[in-house]
């Protein structure tokens, strides 16, 4: 897409397609109250001297007090921290109150429990189109060892949960299967019984397996999004493993997009899809989505992603 036609939204998807960390960012107001917001824009600048930076849009409305104080806190939340996120990315009153924190060091506020927390001194506001980038000396900091929480595409996720699941399923015979989103539409295969697009795992990384897979099954460009089911099917003595997915708009080459009402009413080739299809219209609907581990009746969904 030339630079002539960039449409924002699109833009704003593309940078999406990169995976991060998420922080909250912290500091205290004038009054000595204290301030935070969700940012997932962070990245490490320099060891010598320590410095690390945030970008921060200029229509935040913490926008005037941020830039303007003498330091500011990184929290670097933990994959079990998802619900924080979501509390200091909406306009809450009183967010603290949500959360255990103290003062840092140099005085800004620092989360319990979270992967690590870094606590800085204001180096430089720079200005960055609509944003500002801001630097910060590390004055103190802490790494607790957890694992963090991911975000990509509009989503939370859990990369150690995800690899872990995977690695296991994997050492066994395993099937690769996803479910292909579009605008409320799923990507189906079959008339009469209805199934998920299936190939098997043969080694290598099986994303990029299932995307080569996908993409000459249906002609279409396809996005692999985050892992959604992993289940031992004892009608096949299979581990199968589902990824969401997306993709491009046109007429599949093999299957069909069926709205989730529709797809709901069909015959399914297992009771494992039946239930895949189901659960995903619902998590769908309330925009939070899990990961399901078990078999093909038993089994628990991990709440671990969230739309933006």
């Amino acid at each position: 897409m030339s630079q002539a036609s960039f449409d924002a939204r699109a833009l704003r998807d593309a940078f999406g397609a990169f995976p991060t960390g998420v922080t909250v960012v912290t500091a205290h107001d004038p009054s000595g109250q204290p301030i935070g917001f969700t940012a997932n824009s962070f990245t490490s600048v320099s060891l010598d001297p320590p410095l690390l930076l945030i970008c921060l849009a200029k229509t935040s409305r913490n926008f005037a007090t941020i830039t303007g104080s003498a330091g500011f806190a990184v929290n670097i939340l933990s994959e079990t921290q998802k619900d924080v996120s979501n509390t200091f990315a909406r306009p809450v009153e009183d967010r603290f109150a949500a959360v255990e924190w103290k003062k840092g060091p140099e005085g800004s506020p620092i989360f319990a429990d979270v992967a690590a927390w870094f606590d800085c001194a204001t180096e430089q506001v720079l200005d960055a189109g609509d944003h500002v980038i801001m630097t910060g000396r590390v004055k103190a900091f802490a790494n607790s060892g957890l694992n963090g929480l991911g975000y990509a595409r509009g989503s939370y996720f859990t990369p150690a949960l995800a690899g872990k699941a995977v690695s296991a399923a994997a050492e066994g015979e395993a099937q690769l299967s996803a479910v292909i989103e579009r605008d409320g539409s799923v990507l189906l295969l079959g008339s009469d019984v209805l199934s998920l697009p299936t190939c098997a795992m043969e080694g290598g990384e099986p994303t990029q397996m299932l995307r080569d897979y996908l993409e000459t099954l249906t002609g279409l460009s396809v996005s692999i999004g985050f892992l959604y089911s992993v289940y031992e099917s004892r009608a096949d003595n299979r581990q199968h493993i589902v990824y969401r997915a997306t993709a491009t708009a046109g007429e599949p080459a093999a299957g069909r997009f069926l709205p989730l009402a529709d797809a709901l009413q069909q015959t399914f080739d297992s009771t494992a899809t039946a239930d895949i299809v189901r659960r995903f219209d619902l998590e769908n609907s309330i925009g939070n989505f899990g990961v399901y581990f078990g078999n093909e009746t038993a089994g628990k969904v991990h709440p671990v992603s969230r739309k933006a």
